[in-house]
C-alpha cells in the first residue's frame, strides 16, 4: 500500500433526495441510478478513488437508500490483506443529534465519529452524482506541496453554465482569493480568470467549483466543529467562510466532466457515450469503471441495423433499427422495433417462457419492449413492460408533465421504472 492510500480517506456524498432526477430517483438514491447501460453513478467516484490507489471510502447515504447498499455491498470487496474498504454510513439519528443530514458539510460533520478512530491526514469529499475521470493523487500531491488547508477542484466554465456554480478567483500561485455561490449573470464581469488559452478560447472563462474537495485533517476538524459547528454546506457556507483565514487552494481540471442533476443533463451524457470519440471514454486500460460482475451471456442481436449504439451483455435484439442508443443490460427488444436517441436501462431478471405465456395469457406484455414499436428522445426505466405497437415520439413538441406511467421533462420522455404500456400505447 502506497503512502497516498494510507494518508488519504474518501467520503461520498449520496447526494439530497434528487428531485431533479426525478422519476429516476422515485424509488432509489441518486447515487444508485444505472448508467451507461450496466454501472450506477456512484461507480465512478468509487473507479477513481481505486484508480488513484485511494482504497478507503465512505458513502454517505440518507434517501431510498436500500438499493444503493445492495449494490455497494455486492460490489465492492478487497482484498483479506488489504486494508480497503467501502463502507455505508447512513444518516442516524442520535440522542445528541435527532436530525436527519441536513447538508453536505451537516453529513460530514455527523460521520466524523465514525471516521476519527481512523488514521490519516486528509480527506477527500467528492459528490455522488457526477461524471469525470480523474486522478487525485495529482490533486493531493498539489495539496501537500502548497501546504493547503483546503484544495478544491475547478473548472472552466462558459458565461451560460457560471450562475449554476460556486464561482471563484484565484492568484499566480492558486491560492483562492474570492468565492461566490452561484453569481447572477450581471455580476460575472467582475469574476472572469485566466483559465488558460485553450479554454478561453472556447468561451469558459470562469473557474468553478466542482464540489470536490481535500481537507487537511485539522483544517476539517477545527471548521466543522468550532469555527462553524451549525453550517450544513461546504459550498455557500464554509468554503467562503475559510479563504480569509486558510490557505484554500484551486486544483483546476481540464478533462471532461459534467454534474448529473436533472433529466437532461442525464439524458445527455450517456447518449454522448454512443460517439465516436466519446468525451468520457469507457474503453481506457488506465481508467477502468469498476462495477458488479454480473455472471451474463453476452448479447444476441439479431436483423438489428446498429448505428452509434452502445449494448450492454445479457440482451436480446432483433429490432430492426438502433441509432445512437444505450442499451442497458438483459433488454429485450421485438421485431419491427426502432429505437433513436433513447436510453433503455434494461432489466433486472429474464422471464422464462412460461412465465411469458402466462402473461401473455392475462394480457400482459412480455419484459422489454415488443414489436414494430418506435421510441424516440426517451429513457426506459428498469424492469418495464412496453407491448406492441407502442409509439413513443418524445422532444420539444411535449410539454412537461407527471402521468402515472411517465413523465415529460425537456421534451424526454422518462417511462417510470416497472411501468406497463400496453399495445398500441401512444405518447
Amino acid at each position: 500500500m502506497n503512502s497516498i492510500s494510507k494518508s488519504v480517506l474518501a467520503v461520498i456524498l449520496g447526494g439530497g433526495a434528487g428531485t431533479r432526477l426525478y422519476p429516476l430517483t422515485a424509488s432509489r438514491s441518486k447515487p444508485a441510478v444505472p448508467i451507461a447501460g450496466k454501472y450506477r453513478l456512484v461507480d465512478i467516484p468509487i473507479s477513481n478513488c481505486i484508480n488513484s490507489n485511494i482504497n478507503r471510502m465512505f458513502v454517505l447515504t440518507q434517501f431510498n437508500s436500500a438499493s444503493l447498499n445492495k449494490h455497494i455491498k455486492n460490489t465492492y470487496h478487497f482484498s483479506a490483506f488489504s486494508t480497503g474498504f467501502v463502507d455505508i454510513l447512513a444518516a442516524e439519528q442520535t440522542p445528541d443529534n435527532p436530525g436527519w443530514y441536513q447538508g453536505t458539510a451537516d453529513a460530514v460533520r455527523q460521520s466524523l465519529r465514525h471516521i476519527s478512530n481512523m488514521d490519516f491526514e486528509y480527506i477527500l469529499i467528492l459528490s455522488g452524482d457526477q461524471l469525470y475521470q480523474m486522478d487525485f493523487s495529482e490533486m493531493l500531491e498539489s495539496h501537500r506541496s502548497k501546504r493547503a488547508d483546503i484544495s478544491i477542484a475547478t473548472i472552466p466554465v462558459d458565461e451560460r453554465d457560471a450562475p449554476e456554480f460556486g464561482i471563484l478567483k484565484s492568484d499566480e500561485e492558486n491560492f483562492i482569493t474570492s468565492f461566490i455561490e452561484k453569481p447572477n449573470k450581471e455580476l460575472l464581469p467582475e469574476w472572469v480568470s485566466d483559465t488558460g488559452a485553450e479554454m478561453q478560447h472556447a468561451g469558459r472563462h470562469y473557474l468553478a467549483s466542482m464540489g470536490i474537495y481535500i481537507f487537511s485533517k485539522k483544517a476539517l476538524y477545527h471548521l466543522l466543529n468550532e469555527v462553524h459547528p451549525n453550517a450544513t454546506d461546504f459550498g455557500k457556507e464554509i468554503i467562503p467562510d475559510s479563504i480569509q483565514n486558510y490557505k484554500v487552494v484551486s486544483f483546476q481540471y481540464d478533462g471532461y466532466w459534467t454534474d448529473i442533476g436533472n433529466i437532461y443533463s442525464f439524458y445527455e451524457a450517456n447518449l454522448a457515450l454512443t460517439q465516436e470519440i466519446p468525451p468520457f471514454n469507457l474503453f481506457d486500460n488506465n481508467k477502468t469503471v469498476y462495477s458488479r460482475a454480473r455472471m451474463l451471456p453476452p448479447a444476441k442481436i439479431s436483423g438489428t441495423t446498429l448505428e452509434k449504439t452502445i449494448i450492454a451483455e445479457g440482451s436480446i435484439i432483433h429490432a430492426s433499427r438502433i441509432e445512437q442508443s444505450v442499451v442497458g443490460i438483459r433488454s429485450r427488444i421485438g421485431h419491427g422495433t426502432t429505437i433513436v436517441n433513447s436510453y433503455l436501462m434494461g432489466n433486472d431478471y429474464y422471464e422464462t417462457i412460461e412465465e411469458m405465456a402466462m402473461n401473455t395469457s392475462k394480457g400482459l406484455p412480455k419484459i422489454g419492449i415488443g414489436e414494430r414499436c418506435y421510441i424516440k428522445d426517451a429513457i426506459i426505466d428498469k424492469n418495464c413492460r412496453i407491448g406492441n405497437d407502442v409509439r413513443i415520439n418524445g422532444g420539444a413538441h411535449l410539454a412537461n408533465t407527471d402521468h402515472a406511467l411517465y413523465t415529460v421533462k425537456d421534451g424526454i420522455v422518462v417511462v417510470k421504472k416497472l411501468a406497463i404500456l400496453p399495445d398500441g400505447f401512444v405518447i
